[in-house]
């Protein structure tokens, strides 16, 4: 196999790496107003990072991580969602 070759196929799976990480890059749609609600917004944030710091953990280790931050990441979801539902019961009352 040729040196051209070797390259390509390195090229190939390190964009299909970056696909998966950017699919994956999201732990929920919804914002909230950082107008309305800035202390959410600033917590919808630093939930996002704290997503995006373990997407770049995963792929330095190979995604080898023993399955904890993938359930890291479906908490760090499941706390946007909530921070979501706090701004709407606060848009509520």
């Amino acid at each position: 196999m040729g040196l051209k070759t070797k390259s390509l196929r390195m090229t190939g799976a390190v964009a299909a790496v970056a696909a998966v990480n950017i699919a994956c890059a999201q732990p929920a749609q919804q914002r909230v107003s950082p107008r309305l609600h800035p202390n959410l917004a600033a917590a919808q944030d630093h939930v996002q990072q704290a997503y995006d710091r373990l997407n770049d953990a995963q792929f330095a280790n190979y995604h080898d991580l023993g399955g904890h931050a993938k359930r890291a990441k479906q908490l760090l979801a499941e706390a946007n969602a909530e921070i979501k539902a706090a701004a709407i019961a606060a848009n509520n009352r």
